[in-house]
């Protein structure tokens, strides 16, 4: 293709083979003006090709200027053709340098447009149009009294998963638009995902800002979006912060935000003496302790035992989890099992229990038993894990109970049922943990086909003297007898509440009346003795 301008043309010609030669030429004398110049560029000069083609385009247009040049490729012979049609009577060498000084300096305004164009969708949310974080933070570094405000859609990811993408992103336009009008006299930007933000003119006191957060939550609070006929409600968080200095601001605003959404407040401000940023130190630091424990197979069962209360015999125990740190230091479950969940290595922790409590008891005669969340249960890797392990310990099996811990309500009990009725076929048990408390209700009885109940400890601790406990205490061992299911009694912490267990009839005690929870069983450490 030529390259044009308003005088001159540029064509380009490819040769291999001396052949072709005469194509070439008659093609060049077809673009032939009053004034031309040929560049024939090749490896070296004195090839048949490169002599055959000077001779022919000499005869052929002999008013032609011919220039040889050199370059790399030793296949191909290139030829350079500049043509103009003028009167000037200067030389064409001056008149394609004219040229190509206009054409060098177009194609630079053009591409200075286009690198400011480039810039500018580096700066803009492709969605909305608005400005986005890299240009927010640009903006704050210029502006050293500026505030920050955030904004985040509650309800965002429950929108976009029921009416899907096309309509999340009507939903995240129609907000930039709405912030664009409602806070016209700020910036609004967008962030990632749902969140939005302003920038202020200058800092505000922290009560001036509680009643400005509270202004905009007034405008902006229960709007109603209307897709195709549909009504879509869109809830809002805002967070701020009300320091004196913009040191780390994106971060503290952040954690106010987050906090805001887990208070379930309308907004929040960030203050120094909130210390934010030393819980998430901690848990940064916790999480590395957790993971490295995890990779060094330091999480491990401490086991506390459990009595028949009618013959006074230890006759089970419970795999408790435990952290083991570099120094030796003994970390409780309500500590790390979070941090291990956050950091997507609570199956490793399971798994870790699982194989450590079913290895000690292979060399012992106890039944034993070991937690399982709900999440345990509904994931298909610990299920598996679980399955395999019965299946290839047949002589520990049927000495296993799982104990279920709510962490929630059971939401899909026809999982728990085929968990329930798969482990049942190895001779495992099931027992629900802290019976009393949480979602536990009678109800989750008739649900669950459990072989013992384990009493919450909070009704148990106080049995003797809260007599409402010991009511409820009664209520649910007389409903467990007539299910036909047996009945355990957690934190039995004395020989008064020893005697009020055994007194309701409750089948087994555990607590540190009886033992307390220790990296060995207490009948071997009694026959040690």
């Amino acid at each position: 293709m030529p390259v044009e301008s308003d005088k001159l043309e540029i064509n380009n010609f490819q040769l291999e083979s001396s052949v072709e030669v005469e194509d070439i030429v008659q093609q060049i004398k077809l673009l032939e003006k009053n004034k031309v110049l040929v560049h024939i560029v090749s490896y070296i000069h004195n090839t048949v090709l490169v002599q055959n083609l000077l001779k022919e385009l000499k005869k052929t247009i002999p008013q032609a200027q011919i220039v040889l040049l050199k370059h790399d490729n030793k296949v191909i012979t290139s030829v350079t053709v500049f043509t103009i049609k003028t009167d000037d009577e200067k030389h064409i060498s001056d008149e394609i340098l004219k040229e190509l000084c206009i054409d060098n300096y177009n194609k630079k305004q053009s591409l200075e447009e286009y690198r400011v164009q480039l810039f500018q969708r580096y700066f803009t949310d492709h969605l909305t149009n608005l400005p986005n974080l890299y240009q927010l933070r640009k903006d704050m570094q210029n502006y050293d009294d500026a505030g920050l405000i955030l904004l985040k859609i509650d309800n965002f990811q429950a929108i976009n998963n029921f009416y899907g993408f096309v309509v999340g992103d009507y939903v995240l336009e129609y907000v930039g638009k709405l912030f664009k009008e409602i806070l016209h006299e700020h910036k609004v930007y967008r962030l990632s995902g749902a969140e939005y933000g302003i920038i202020t003119d200058s800092r505000l006191g922290f009560y001036q800002l509680k009643d400005y957060l509270t202004e905009i939550y007034e405008k902006i609070k229960n709007i109603e979006i209307v897709y195709q006929d549909t009504k879509i409600y869109v809830d809002f968080t805002l967070a701020s912060s009300s320091n004196r200095d913009n040191t780390n601001i994106f971060s503290k605003v952040s954690m106010a935000l987050i906090y805001a959404k887990q208070q379930g407040v309308p907004f929040w401000i960030y203050e120094d003496r909130m210390n934010f940023e030393d819980e998430y130190r901690r848990n940064l630091e916790l999480s590395h302790v957790v993971r490295e424990a995890v990779d060094n197979k330091r999480v491990v069962p401490y086991y506390q035992a459990i009595m028949d209360n009618k013959t006074s015999k230890i006759v089970k125990y419970e795999c408790l989890a435990r952290l083991v740190d570099h120094n030796e230091k003994i970390l409780s479950p309500m500590l790390f099992i979070p941090i291990a969940k956050t950091a997507k290595i609570y199956n490793e922790v399971t798994k870790l229990i699982i194989d450590k409590s079913f290895e000690m008891f292979e060399k012992s005669e106890y039944e034993f038993s070991v937690n399982l969340s709900i999440e345990d249960i509904m994931s298909s890797e610990i299920f598996n894990f679980i399955i395999n392990k019965l299946k290839n310990n047949r002589s520990v099996a049927n000495r296993v109970t799982f104990e279920l811990l709510e962490s929630e309500a059971v939401k899909d009990y026809k999982k728990v049922d085929r968990f329930i009725g798969e482990v049942a076929r190895y001779g495992a048990k099931i027992a629900i943990d802290d019976f009393g408390s949480g979602y536990s209700n009678f109800s989750y009885l008739t649900k669950i086909n459990a072989d013992y109940i384990k009493i919450d400890g909070t009704l148990i601790e106080n049995i003797d003297i809260d007599e409402a406990s010991f009511i409820v205490v009664k209520t649910i061992v007389e409903f467990a007898k007539q299910l036909g299911i047996k009945t355990i009694a957690e934190y039995v912490h004395s020989s008064v509440v020893m005697d009020k267990v055994k007194e309701l009839g409750i089948d087994y005690s555990q607590g540190f009346y009886i033992d307390e929870p220790s990296v060995g069983l207490t009948e071997d450490k009694n026959k040690e003795k």
